[in-house]
């Protein structure tokens, strides 16, 4: 199997040296045939199939150059169509290629239909995955992986399923929470998500923080409102807030003062007016406005206008007592006041008519 080899026979002439050269002429073709077949052959097992069989030759060793010059096309083939759906599916991410290589037997083929299972059941794996991921990503947690996997992507699957899952239970609980504080009213509820952790028990965690924060807040401002329709005016908003429920507090328990005020100067005006005797009283509760200041004004209305009425009645019936019966009840009065005015009006022009028919009487009789 050593080729370049050459016969030398010094000498020899005629027939002779006819079979020299053509044995010569033999192994030099054989030579270049096999090399350049060996070449080719070296590449191809190098993995270049960029060479292909070129030296001229005929018969059987033509048919073995052409079986590996069509070797070598359809390797280049296979290879460009692997590369091609590796390079798509792999790099690109554009699912879905399949390698096409016309021609190809036995190993090759195998190899082709190897590659086209592998690029398939990726495609349809990582598209089930997708469209699941995608649905979580709008809120769609009805979907779950349901491709036959095996391996690490049967890992991530689980993972995602799993994933799914707990999804699901955060949303119901959170979803349970949030209508039965927020729209039913039922407050003290909690969210119950066995088995999560990271940013959803985070989450979970917070969204009943928020809740029981809430409750409590909710409890005792409903307490102190309560106590407030039941005219109970001694508790006030003592949970700790801020934002808006603390202005809420703080309205609250400012009106809660204001109405303790009022309550307080109305029972002093009441008691000095009506139970002591004393006239002239005015409920001062500062700051109020609206109704309270509507009420507070009808109250010292209220004291005025009976200090103004008493005070003209005691004064006219103080004179009468002194003997004058020069005044008279000139105070705007209605009602059950309006008849005593009349009545002590009346009494008055009585006295005078009777006063001055007794003088007359007394001057004809004893003087004139």
């Amino acid at each position: 199997g050593k080729l370049g080899g050459q016969a030398d026979v010094p000498g020899v002439a005629g027939t002779w040296k006819d079979l020299t050269d053509s044995v010569n002429s033999m192994a030099g073709n054989l030579t270049a045939q096999v090399r350049n077949i060996a070449e080719v052959a070296t590449a191809i097992a190098g993995g270049d199939l960029s060479r292909k069989i070129t030296v001229d030759v005929r018969g059987e060793i033509l048919q073995l150059k052409d079986t590996l010059n069509t070797m070598v096309d359809q390797l280049n083939r296979f290879a460009g169509e692997v590369t091609r759906v590796a390079r798509e599916v792999g790099t690109e991410g554009r699912l879905g290629g399949q390698a096409n290589v016309p021609g190809v037997a036995g190993t090759w083929k195998d190899l082709t239909d190897s590659v086209n299972s592998m690029a398939g059941n990726l495609t349809a794996q990582v598209r089930n995955i997708a469209e699941v991921t995608t649905a979580v990503a709008r809120g769609d947690l009805s979907r779950k992986i349901t491709v036959d996997v095996k391996g690490e992507i049967l890992e991530l699957k689980n993972t995602i399923n799993t994933m799914v899952d707990q999804l699901n239970g955060f949303a119901g609980e959170v979803t349970r929470v949030a209508r039965e504080v927020g729209t039913e009213g039922r407050l003290g509820g909690q969210a119950n998500v066995p088995g999560v952790a990271g940013t959803w028990k985070d989450l979970t965690d917070n969204v009943n923080f928020m809740a029981s924060n809430l409750t409590a807040q909710v409890r005792n401002i409903a307490e102190v409102a309560t106590a407030i329709a039941g005219g109970d005016l001694s508790k006030k908003i003592t949970v700790d807030v801020r934002g808006e429920i603390l202005l809420l507090k703080d309205t609250l328990n400012t009106m809660v003062e204001q109405l303790r005020s009022f309550a307080a100067e109305v029972t002093r005006v009441a008691r000095e007016v009506g139970t002591e005797g004393r006239l002239g009283g005015q409920a001062v509760v500062p700051g109020v406005g609206g109704t309270w200041k509507d009420l507070t004004d009808n109250v010292n209305l209220l004291a005025a206008n009976l200090t103004t009425q008493v005070r003209n009645i005691a004064e006219v019936t103080t004179a009468v007592a002194r003997g004058d019966l020069s005044r008279k009840i000139t105070v705007d009065v209605k009602g059950e006041i309006l008849e005593l005015k009349n009545t002590i009006n009346t009494m008055v022009d009585q006295l005078n008519a009777f006063a001055g028919e007794v003088t007359r009487v007394a001057r004809e009789v004893g003087t004139e």
